[in-house]
């Protein structure tokens, strides 16, 4: 997908930098314009139902619980941002220079977010088809694989299972560090078991951080 092509037929060309305005570049230049969160905030949710319609129209046979960890499956912060990264969404950012200094335009979080706000602007622009053209494109193929490999079973039950099997004991979950304001909190958690760290993740709630940091546990696991 030509992201050039998409972004050159935006009409709302304010739209489109706010969709790529960090809440960072706003600190330090000082302008009256606005920060991709809102965007982000309406990106997520048009994500959520044009995933939630593809899985229930393409799964008739599965039940609610699955169809749920399947969109979890999809819709995880490292996969939007490698999303992010396959429409080279990074170069177009407006960052502080501490972000850029910190390789913000290659932050899962930071394109997590702009692929949403992303997203968003493009419904707001350009329709529910136009956004669904995004996300067939990016996110879809993903959903086979998925299913195939059964990458959507809980990974923190599955790892519970693994753990107790091998060892007689249930991981531990830690909150190592918390960000952001109250309504927009990023959490880092870490997974141990004996007090030793076996995965680490991060997320929007802490809930998704676990399963991150589980997921990371499991390849050891799984793969050795």
């Amino acid at each position: 997908m030509d992201t050039k092509k998409i972004i050159t037929t935006f009409k709302d060309k304010q739209l489109l930098q706010a969709a790529f305005t960090h809440r960072s570049f706003l600190n330090e230049a000082k302008l009256p314009v606005e920060s991709n969160e809102r965007l982000e905030f309406l990106g997520d949710a048009v994500l959520e139902i044009i995933i939630s319609e593809y899985l229930f129209r393409t799964y008739p046979g599965y039940p609610e619980g699955k169809l749920t960890l399947l969109r979890s499956s999809i819709v995880r912060t490292e996969t939007l941002a490698n999303a992010a990264r396959s429409l080279d969404l990074g170069s177009y950012l407006r960052l502080s220079k501490g972000e850029e200094d910190n390789n913000g335009r290659d932050s899962v979080s930071i394109l997590a977010n702009t692929y949403e706000a992303f997203l968003g602007a493009l419904y707001l622009d350009q329709g529910i088809k136009a956004a669904q053209r995004l996300v067939k494109h990016t996110l879809i193929p993903l959903v086979d694989r998925v299913v195939k490999t059964k990458s959507y079973r809980d990974p923190k039950s599955y790892l519970q299972e693994l753990v107790q099997d091998q060892q007689k004991i249930t991981p531990e979950y830690r909150v190592l560090q918390e960000e952001g304001p109250d309504h927009r909190k990023r959490f880092t958690i870490g997974v141990y078991v004996n007090n030793n760290q076996i995965g680490i993740g991060k997320g929007k709630s802490k809930q998704e951080a676990e399963i991150n940091a589980a997921e990371e546990a499991l390849k050891k696991f799984v793969n050795g």
